[in-house]
């Protein structure tokens, strides 16, 4: 029985806890990038799988795009719940109308000159 319990791997929080409590400890006024949240992750658990870096980008992507997280210049910070949504850079999108129900969305013609019909007859013009 004690060989089982030294073959079994240490065990980890999960990545969301785990980064959540770096972006809490660091704690600075812009947030944490990706590198120090990932050598405080090494320092406070030590052993991590071979695959942290890899886990620790999917992760935090997965946190952004749920709301958990902001990253705004390059740092990650804990989304405030009353703070208005940060837009990136570029013009926002237009709004999209919704049709009324049952109509029929006409297809879009597809861009550039349309190919030559095969079967047309020859134009004789010389």
């Amino acid at each position: 029985m004690a060989a089982e319990e030294i073959d079994k791997p240490l065990s980890l929080p999960p990545y969301p806890e785990m980064i959540l409590a770096a972006v809490e400890a660091l704690n600075e006024k812009n947030g944490s990038n990706k590198t120090s949240i990932s050598k405080y992750i090494e320092s406070k658990y030590g052993e991590l799988p071979a695959a942290h870096t890899t886990l620790l980008s999917h992760h935090l992507n997965r946190m952004k795009d749920t709301g958990e997280l902001v990253f705004w210049k390059n740092n990650y910070m804990k989304a405030e719940p009353n703070a208005p949504p940060r837009r990136g850079r570029g013009r926002p999108p237009k709004a999209k109308v919704p049709l009324p129900p049952g109509s029929v969305v006409a297809r879009a013609r597809p861009r550039g000159r349309p190919p030559k019909d095969p079967n047309a007859p020859q134009s004789q013009s010389q």
